[in-house]
């Protein structure tokens, strides 16, 4: 019933925000993630590291066609709970200084998204897990579309339009899937151990594999992406990078490599080298950026580019690998695109050139934003660092020239993030920016919190590996 009660809480959060006076709207969100968390340590205590389904919760939805109300929680869905339920609190705290129009619907919109982030997390039906997958992008529709800035109109469509056509194609795969299995369920644990439908599964794979590559994203899915981390408002943006893309990456885990390993061992090649080349592309891309948000928007294409490539070379290390960075990136990213809305909100430009000397006017800042950089560029002892490691190390096994080019993403990695805060932080201040305000409270929380993350998980990374081992071997068995 755990899994239950983590779903209700942001529901119910969600609801109440409807209703909720605008000043009170806030700090209710607030209240009610941090209930959340607590929730969520309490599962991850009494979790047993066995590789098994916890805190399952089934029951009969719908008679025709077959759909039960199935979710579960191993090793892996726990740590996507624990990645969503550590971000919402820092990402609502985020906008407590900030103007927000209807405060209230801005806020119940996001608990409606974390509600749905961790139904896709936790479901175990196919149908189920559909369901959920869509609810994720209707509140974040309106968000970038009534919040964001003068482009969102063009930019929101853009977005909803990849989205749902990844979305159809997904839902096309699971109406095939459920005919051609004999006692037609899409109940997970049945579709990952029998593999008894006789479908064609190289059509299977592309149909589910696009849907995710669109979400995560994966050149050439990917064109949607940067505009919209741009133009949405930078709590939108903390979501859709540090939480939503990595819906893409779990669901390769979940949904793809168990159930179809047919179709993923005949286009493993294709997918990896796809991978590899959008490291190297976005990385390319992000040096030429001017723009911070779109900066940012690229290195998260290259870093999530690197966690798809590792997933697909099936070995304890790459998914292993896969799964630290799908944690330390969330963490990163929320880290970036923050400065970013702090930068913006003191100088109101995010344009490189106009930028300069804010080491100058706000040394503390500086040297947080810096830790995050460094994190970012994966420096060791940092949380960027272990999870990199595994990746290229699997790629190198699986092939060393891929590997050599996806190394090669540490060497530019360092030069746009570097290049990047030299502009941005050193140097004298341009003459054009605003004067620098001292940090409110809740940004100096959030800067704390997100610094003490990334040195934690970067000292002691068996934290994660040690939670998602055995459900990461019983994934490789099934494979």
């Amino acid at each position: 019933m755990l899994s239950l009660e983590l779903l209700f809480i942001p529901l119910l959060a969600s609801l109440l925000l409807l209703f909720a006076n605008e000043k009170a709207a806030k700090p209710l969100a607030l209240v009610f993630s941090l209930v959340e968390a607590v929730f969520t340590v309490y599962a991850y205590q009494i979790f047993q590291q066995n590789g098994s389904e916890a805190f399952e919760f089934q029951m009969p939805w719908v008679n025709k066609p077959q759909i039960n109300l199935h979710f579960g929680i191993d090793g892996i869905s726990l740590l996507m709970v624990v990645l969503t339920n550590l971000l919402v609190p820092f990402i609502i705290l985020s906008g407590f200084q900030r103007t927000t129009k209807r405060v209230a619907t801005f806020y119940a919109l996001l608990s409606f998204m974390h509600f749905a982030l961790l139904g896709v997390f936790m479901a175990l039906d196919g149908f189920v897990y559909y369901i959920f997958w869509e609810l994720a992008l209707i509140p974040i529709y309106f968000m970038a579309f009534n919040w964001g800035d003068e482009n969102s109109t063009k930019v929101t469509l853009k977005f909803f339009i990849y989205t749902l056509a990844g979305s159809l194609l997904m839902l096309f795969g699971f109406i095939y899937l459920y005919m051609g299995t004999p006692n037609h369920s899409l109940d997970w644990s049945i579709l990952s151990t029998q593999h008894t439908c006789s479908c064609n599964q190289t059509w299977l794979f592309w149909l589910f594999f696009i849907a995710f590559a669109i979400k995560i994203p994966i050149i050439p899915f990917h064109t949607w992406q940067p505009d919209t981390y741009q133009s949405a408002p930078t709590q939108g943006t903390m979501l859709l990078s540090g939480i939503m893309l990595k819906m893409g990456t779990y669901s390769l885990l979940r949904w793809l490599l168990p159930i179809f390993p047919a179709g993923m061992q005949e286009w493993q090649p294709i997918v990896i080298t796809l991978s590899v080349i959008g490291i190297v592309y976005a990385s390319i891309i992000a040096i030429m950026q001017r723009d911070l948000k779109k900066l940012f928007a690229y290195s998260s294409i290259a870093h999530v580019g690197l966690i798809a490539a590792g997933t697909f070379t099936l070995s304890l290390e790459g998914i292993q690998g896969a799964l630290v960075q799908m944690l330390a990136h969330g963490i990163n990213v929320v880290g970036l695109f923050f400065c970013a809305d702090i930068i913006l909100n003191r100088k109101g430009t995010l344009q490189l050139h106009q930028l300069g000397g804010i080491r100058l006017q706000s040394p503390w800042f500086a040297a947080s934003f810096l830790i995050i950089v460094l994190a970012a560029i994966a420096l060791p002892l940092t949380n960027g660092f272990v999870g990199e490691f595994m990746l290229l190390y699997s790629l190198f096994k699986y092939n060393v020239w891929l590997g050599a080019v996806a190394g090669t993403t540490i060497i530019l990695g360092a030069v746009y993030m570097l290049k990047m805060y030299q502009e941005v932080m050193l140097g004298d201040q341009a003459d054009q920016a605003e004067p620098m305000e001292s940090l409110h409270w809740n940004e100096k929380v959030v800067l704390i919190g997100i610094v003490a993350l990334i040195f934690i998980l970067g000292v002691f990374p068996s934290i994660v590996t040690n939670l998602t081992q055995p459900a990461v071997n019983q994934l490789l068995k099934l494979i």
